[in-house]
């Protein structure tokens, strides 16, 4: 085996694009190699600001190849034959060998020699093709060439066995030369392998080649410069990795900043350093409180140990803050509420409104939510009033990402309730798979009520997403309301929980961001029964005497104009089909957490809209079928299954009561059968009632020593056919009892 090693060395690489670079590097040139026939091994990698690298020990040459290569059988026509010598590389079919088979006589065999590459070869193909189809998110041209990199192309060294491999792209060649660190040891260096070219590269060339290392330097001297001022380094894993992408030799140095900014929002001190500036944050350990100072990562050792970088990022970071502690007074010269006029200037999409007109939708929304989370409707209602309103105010507009923060913070300054505080704050949870879901009463009706007039209107306008375009978040948005429901246990069914949404929504038309308006005066006057609606246990309906569709219909031929806007669907429509998509959200989620998906299709199979329902349905099936009672069932089930199959090929399947009754089931094992079924039906249905699944599967379980007796003692297709209808309607009976839980033709076994 020969060591391969493979630079490339270009003008910098945005940060968040190296990591996935050289993983596609190495999975690129350990696939193409292998391909050629070459073994690969003690393959390594190495990313940084200006260089991809890529190494592993490979043999000199591909081995030769032999193939066979079947033809057809001896004595089949010439046009079988020639075609079989055209793909063989044959002249003559004598060129053949003849082999011989018990079953299928004999037939021709053609022997395929593959001679075996020089490797360089091999290389001087693959790394042009590699290079030329690499798969930069972005990337660009660059001299005379139409060659595309991600940033201009400098060199590149292609060393096996230490000799030269040579290779073009883009106009540049390699060879064994490379370049260290552009101020402290810019080089050149020549390569002879991998040992020599680290050396020289780390030593003189003060470039730490793997990324694993440079942020192992970083987070050890960060920590140790904190500590040596009796401070504490605020970690940040994302912040980390953007930095050791940015410098090719990591100096730390603490920095200080004005500590009358400790005055600002913490959220905004730490966003100003770490999305601007590249800083980490610093804190004092006995108060767990921002202090007045920051950690910056040079990338060179200066001459006077860091002052002069230190003050540099000081002043930076000071222009920084004193914008956003101007911003922040002025926003704080009005109340958050007087904000809200504003939110109509603001388009949330041109068939939706403005965010003004979302906000009404959603506090129309949260307060019909908020019964059935057990909190108080005025607070829920203004609280959705208050929510969006820092979008409008300098500080959001200036730090987009502190949406929800910005606002929460100007409330609780005016002595504002601490829940409707803490609901501004949290309504975008969870945004991701690892953040956190509000608890608090009224932030949970907030944060669901958001999310679901999102879905409801994007719904209703036909916007969803396709394929894995999802230019609105809505995937994100929908496993948020599963997260949200399945954490605080909220029974609620989804179908209809948007209608006060969608009943908003009706009347809100917009054709040009500047004609947003809710029609109001459409409700008393055309529609005096409108505002009879109530709701049932937490299910929102119209009043019966009111055919909500037929009003919507009305509405949008009446107000809306159909070449702009188009008529819409009913709720109904929307909401089976809005159902669909978050129950495949949940499906997601209950696979992510370990139960199995066949489980999860059986109990999705008995319907509803009641998420926690759901899945304590799918986590008491599966705790069933794992045990050996759910086994032996699951086996019985199945063949009971199977037999009922293969009779309906043959005609229609008996059904009904037991033909004659109970009495005229002679054997004692069918009668046995035939009362447990009718005692587990009547038992499954109370505990189902009460969602006491564990207890519908221990009535279930009950069958287990019935059916094996029945099986083992009664022959189901009897010659009489009275006898065999009964026993078919047993079986039906099996399979109609289970079914009240789960459909089991969907469990695997």
């Amino acid at each position: 085996m020969a060591e391969l090693l493979f630079e490339i060395l270009c003008e910098e690489i945005p940060a968040r694009m190296q990591d996935k670079a050289g993983r596609d590097l190495t999975t690129l040139m350990t696939d193409g190699l292998t391909a050629a026939g070459l073994t690969v091994d003690k393959v390594q990698s190495f990313t940084g600001p200006r260089r991809l690298v890529y190494v592993a020990d490979v043999p000199l040459r591909s081995p030769d190849v032999s193939e066979e290569r079947k033809g057809p059988r001896v004595g089949s026509p010439e046009q079988a034959l020639a075609g079989f010598m055209r793909g063989a590389g044959l002249s003559d079919i004598s060129e053949a060998q003849i082999k011989s088979d018990p079953k299928k006589g004999e037939f021709y065999v053609a022997v395929i020699e593959k001679s075996g590459a020089d490797t360089s070869a091999i290389l001087g193909d693959l790394i042009p093709d590699i290079m030329n189809n690499f798969p930069w998110p972005k990337s660009m041209k660059s001299g005379r060439t139409s060659f595309r990199w991600v940033r201009p192309l400098q060199s590149m060294i292609c060393l096996l066995d230490g000799a030269v491999v040579p290779v073009t792209v883009g106009g540049v060649e390699s060879g064994n030369v490379t370049h260290g660190h552009r101020r402290m040891g810019p080089g050149p260096f020549t390569v002879t392998g991998l040992s020599n070219y680290s050396a020289q590269l780390e030593r003189d060339g003060h470039v730490v080649l793997s990324a694993a290392h440079r942020k192992d330097t970083i987070l050890t001297d960060a920590r140790k410069a904190c500590a040596d001022k009796g401070l504490e380094l605020v970690e940040d894993a994302g912040l980390l990795s953007e930095v050791a992408g940015l410098v090719e030799w990591p100096v730390v140095i603490l920095g200080d900043m004005d500590p009358s900014f400790l005055e600002l929002p913490g959220e905004v001190i730490r966003l100003s350093m770490r999305t601007h500036q590249k800083y980490f944050a610093v804190k004092d350990p006995k108060t767990g409180a921002l202090a007045p100072h920051f950690i910056v990562v040079a990338n060179q050792d200066a001459p006077d140990g860091g002052k002069a970088i230190a003050e540099g990022n000081s002043r930076v970071l000071s222009a920084r803050l004193a914008d956003a502690k101007f911003f922040q007074s002025e926003d704080a010269k009005k109340k958050l509420i007087d904000y809200y006029d504003k939110l109509d200037t603001v388009v949330f999409h041109k068939w939706l409104g403005s965010i003004g007109q979302k906000s009404i939708r959603v506090a129309a929304l949260a307060r019909e939510l908020a019964p059935v989370l057990g909190a108080n409707p005025d607070a829920c209602e203004y609280a959705a009033m208050l929510a969006k309103c820092d979008l409008v105010t300098n500080m959001v507009v200036e730090f987009t990402s502190l949406q929800g923060q910005i606002g929460a913070n100007m409330y609780r300054a005016e002595g504002g309730d601490k829940d409707i505080a803490l609901a501004i704050e949290e309504q975008y949870k969870p945004q991701g798979s690892s953040d956190s879901v509000p608890t608090n009463s009224v932030a949970v009706v907030i944060a669901l009520a958001d999310k679901l007039d999102t879905l409801v209107g994007f719904w209703t306008i036909n916007e969803k997403p396709t394929g894995s375009k999802d230019p609105f978040a809505l995937r994100r948005a929908a496993l948020g309301v599963v997260r949200i429901l399945l954490e605080n246990e909220v029974r609620l069914n989804v179908a209809s929980a948007g209608w006060a949404s969608y009943k908003e929504l009706i009347f809100q038309r917009n054709n040009t961001p500047e004609e947003f308006f809710t029609t109001n005066d459409i409700r008393k006057d055309s529609y005096p029964l409108w505002d009879k609606f109530d709701m049932e246990g937490g299910i929102f309906i119209p009043n019966q005497d009111f055919d909500i569709d037929s009003v919507v219909v009305d509405l949008q031929h009446r107000h809306f104009k159909k070449e702009t806007v188009g008529i819409w669907p009913s709720f109904r429509e929307v909401s089976a089909d809005l159902l669909t998509f978050i129950l495949d959200r949940l499906r997601g989620d209950l696979r992510d957490k370990g139960f199995r998906h066949d489980i999860i299709d059986a109990a999705f199979a008995t319907g509803g809209d009641d998420l926690v329902a759901i899945t304590n349905r799918v986590s008491a099936l599966q705790d069933f079928l794992l045990s050996e009672s759910g086994t032996d069932l699951l086996a019985g089930y199945k063949r009971a299954s199977n037999i009922l199959k293969a009779e309906a090929k043959k005609g229609e399947l008996p059904s009904g009561e037991i033909l004659g009754g109970v009495e005229a089931l002679t054997n004692p094992l069918a009668r046995e059968l035939e009362q447990a079924l009718s005692k587990a039906r009547i038992d499954i249905e109370s505990a189902l009632a009460t969602e006491s699944y564990d207890t519908a599967m221990t009535a279930l379980s009950a069958l287990r020593v019935p059916i094996d007796a029945f099986f083992d003692d009664v022959m189901v297709v009897d010659d009489d056919p009275n006898i065999r209808a009964n026993n078919l309607r047993l079986l039906g009976m099996i399979r109609d009892t289970a079914a009240q839980i789960a459909d089991f033709d969907q469990i695997d076994g």
